[in-house]
């Protein structure tokens, strides 16, 4: 197929389960000239799973301030690119940003087809009022953190978060701490994946729910606004 423009493609992958990619997306990936992909071992699964041959090159948080500007050069010779996370869309707590902004910078395409994130499925499974919500994203681990909590306590809107498994018991405390014991909250875990989890509760009751259990997975985060 040669109808796809030369540019930049931010594709979005699958947050579990491999079929949940758009028929567009695998498109895209097989007729680009590269992919870029944060984890190309993750990438190469969902490739040899859809029958992907499409080069691909590592693009993550430890080299794209080196690399970004040959990939830039690339675009700018009227190759087409995609760029992958891990895990949903590139940019969204997932490196991406800075060649976004790069080739925009030099007046290249930027195609971003839609897909797959986790924290609409957390919000939509937590029930709580979605007209309207706030996304932070990682919380800072430790300047700033604090009073990135206090503000977001007053929040009235509800508040989604990311957490590691490494990190997720800590946050809970932090937010027992600062938005007390009784504020609903909800975390999902490993979403549309096996052993897919939705706990919802009280703050306090989720530190007790995990007390002694051994995290798994990345956790989305839902709290509810204050009243």
């Amino acid at each position: 197929m040669n109808n796809f423009l030369p540019g930049l493609y931010i594709v979005s992958t699958p947050i579990g389960n491999l079929e949940d990619i758009t028929i567009r997306a695998i498109g895209t990936l097989k007729n680009v000239d590269l992919v870029l992909a944060e984890d190309t071992r993750k990438s190469k699964i969902l490739f040899k799973k859809h029958a992907i041959t499409t080069s691909l090159k590592s693009y993550h948080i430890n080299n794209e301030h080196r690399v970004v500007n040959l990939y830039v050069a690339s675009l700018v010779d009227g190759k087409k690119i995609a760029l992958v996370s891990d895990a949903g869309t590139p940019s969204i707590s997932d490196p991406g940003f800075l060649l976004i902004r790069e080739s925009i910078k030099k007046n290249i395409e930027i195609i971003c087809l839609p897909g797959a994130t986790a924290l609409i499925p957390a919000l939509v499974m937590r029930g709580l009022p979605s007209e309207r919500f706030v996304f932070e994203g990682f919380l800072p681990r430790k300047k700033g953190r604090k009073s990135r909590l206090k503000e977001l306590a007053i929040e009235k809107r509800t508040v989604i978060l990311y957490e590691s498994p490494l990190r997720i018991k800590k946050t809970l405390e932090d937010l027992k701490d600062v938005f007390g014991p009784d504020r609903e909250i909800s975390f999902s875990r490993e979403i549309s994946k096996i052993y897919e989890e939705t706990y919802r509760g009280t703050i306090g009751d989720a530190i007790v729910d995990l007390r002694d259990k051994r995290p798994k997975g990345e956790f989305v985060i839902c709290i509810d606004k204050v009243h």
